[in-house]
């Protein structure tokens, strides 16, 4: 509504600016001499031919200049610029007949200030023009203002608002001032931002149940299976028949990848959820020998002596991360395995070697990615999550680990901090 009272008002004043500049144009001044004066000069005249200066001529205000018949000048008031009929007819002047006796005896010249006129015309026009001009200058300039604040600002928030939302910015509203002219428009939009900020949440909590329910159900799974691997390992020490030793064996190792499995998902699980839990503490690296028996189930590790040190590390993840390496090793390799160490300036280096036929070297950037199973993988049981999760855990405890092929075999490499 105040745009339209603000337009208005500029086409009113160029309007009245427009009429008063034509007003003064076709207003001519007021330049008609007193007739009354004119014949009483006039007649002072034509009683006083032949001593004209003699006459009393005060009620004219105007000059004038008296010619006989043949253009001569008989008389002239002081500062009358016409002195011939040529030149009274050029400036406008007022031409009277100067009558003696009845016969015409000259010509009373009355002067017209017309050029004075012109130029009073001109300076109340230009006066009128810059008024006018300067009025439309400010109300113009004060319209953009308007627009700006009302129109451009608005739409500049509402710029700002959609690429908050396309960033998924979601939690910052539409702040628009009470008179905004797209007051329905800008609501529909923060209206639409807590929609959406609304159904996101909606899916963030379910797709959180959906993983609780996966861990759960893991952590679940977990304890029947520990069981049957118990029971089996019972069963196998009291067995004597190379059969069911046989097959005891082999419902053991389905047990076991069982445990894997479910293991690798509830971790992946947790660690979407941020609850995978890592608490660094310094160990002594003897720790580390115990951790290589633990994965040492057929005697296929050989390691050499590692170097007295403290080390900062999570025993409990650190044994998990060598139960991935290991497992790794003897599912893919099939070899036997060694490690070595060193230590470097700020960690420990294990280097757990195999001699297997490794993998591709474009295979080797895509190990560590969350379900990524190379191509030796083919028949083999796994999720894809071991080295995934030994990665996090890793430089969760501030070290790290890496992976190269060798001419003979493949090596792993952890990098343990140092206290």
């Amino acid at each position: 509504m105040r745009m339209k009272w603000m337009f208005l008002l500029i086409l009113i004043v160029f309007i009245a600016g427009v009429s008063f500049s034509v007003l003064v144009l076709v207003t001519k001044e007021n330049t008609d001499v007193d007739i009354v004066a004119v014949n009483e000069v006039l007649k002072t005249v034509e009683s006083h031919w032949g001593h004209i200066e003699q006459g009393d001529y005060s009620l004219l205000n105007q000059q004038f200049t008296v010619l006989d018949n043949s253009g001569n000048m008989l008389y002239q008031t002081a500062g009358a610029p016409s002195t011939t009929i040529n030149d009274a007819i050029k400036n406008r002047d007022t031409i009277s007949d100067v009558m003696v006796n009845g016969n015409p005896a000259g010509k009373l010249i009355i002067f017209n200030d017309y050029k004075e006129m012109i130029q009073q015309i001109k300076k109340q026009l230009v006066i009128v023009i810059f008024v006018t001009f300067t009025t439309l200058t400010v109300l113009f300039t004060l319209y953009i203002l308007f627009i700006n604040h009302n129109v451009f600002k608005p739409f500049q928030k509402l710029q700002d608002f959609a690429l908050n939302v396309a960033r998924g910015n979601l939690d910052i509203p539409l702040e628009m001032d009470k008179n905004n002219p797209f007051g329905a428009f800008t609501e529909s939009f923060d209206i639409m931002r807590e929609e959406l900020a609304a159904a996101r949440n909606s899916e963030y909590a379910a797709n959180r149940s959906k993983k609780e329910l996966v861990a759960s159900l893991s952590h679940d799974i977990k304890t029947p299976v520990a069981s049957i691997k118990a029971v089996t390992e019972l069963m196998m020490l009291r067995a004597t028949d190379e059969k069911v030793i046989k097959q005891l064996n082999t419902v053991y190792s389905k047990a076991e990848q069982i445990h894997l499995l479910v293991t690798d998902m509830f971790h992946a699980t947790l660690e979407e959820l941020k609850e995978l839990k890592v608490t660094v503490s310094e160990a002594y690296s003897s720790v580390l020998n115990g951790m290589i028996s633990n994965v040492n189930y057929d005697d296929q590790i050989s390691c050499e002596p590692i170097p007295d040190c403290i080390l900062l590390t999570d025993v409990m993840r650190l044994q998990q991360v060598f139960d991935n390496i290991i497992s790794n090793a003897y599912k893919y390799a099939g070899t036997s395995v060694k490690i070595t160490s060193l230590v470097s300036h700020t960690h420990l280096e294990l280097y757990i070697n195999d001699y297997g036929n490794g993998i591709t070297s474009d295979e080797l950037p895509l190990l560590f990615n969350k379900f990524y199973r190379g191509n030796n993988a083919e028949g083999q049981s796994g999720s894809g999550l071991g080295l995934y999760i030994s990665k996090y855990l890793m430089q969760k405890m501030q070290g790290d680990i890496e992976c190269y092929n060798r001419e003979d075999g493949f090596t792993v490499t952890l990098k343990i901090k140092l206290a």
